[in-house]
């Protein structure tokens, strides 16, 4: 494994457990429900209704999925990190900008495409899995392709 190679899947280790961290906990604080149905629900984008009567199973295909993702979205930020220099100018902007637009792309394309049942608006939700995001996934991913990148260069 290349040192960028490695350097990614360590990133999206980071960011996929951050972001599956916060998602739990806010579900957990929020609801005072078994965390665990978040990876079910998770599961439900592939697998449907199905996802939530059955056991370990799904819990573990949402695990897996969601990581699938955060790695997807990783190697897609450091691609694009690598290929334009204007995302070198702030670590901070950078971050935010990627955190808001995996947001878009999960809850405008990726969700509605999936079979997760349609869900009510709910803004104070919204407003918490951006923040997730940015924090979590945006902001990280900014700073460790950064440093990799400057580290890379030196």
């Amino acid at each position: 494994m290349s040192k960028r190679s490695a350097r990614i899947f360590q990133a999206g280790l980071v960011v996929g457990t951050l972001d599956i961290t916060a998602a739990l906990l806010y579900y957990f604080v929020k609801t005072g429900n078994n965390p665990v149905l978040i990876l079910k629900y998770i599961a439900s984008a592939l697998f449907g209704k199905a996802a939530y009567s059955s056991g370990n199973k799904m819990i573990v295909a949402g695990l897996a999925l969601h990581f699938i993702i955060a790695f997807a979205f990783t190697l897609l930020f450091f691609l694009i990190y690598q290929a334009f220099n204007l995302l070198r100018r702030s670590i901070l902007l950078t971050g935010i900008i990627y955190g808001l637009f995996i947001w878009v792309v999960m809850n405008l394309i990726v969700v509605p495409l999936s079979k997760i049942p349609a869900q009510p608006f709910n803004l104070e939700n919204r407003i918490a899995n951006m923040i997730m995001l940015n924090v979590c996934i945006g902001l990280p991913l900014s700073y460790m392709a950064a440093n990799y990148y400057h580290t890379a260069r030196t």
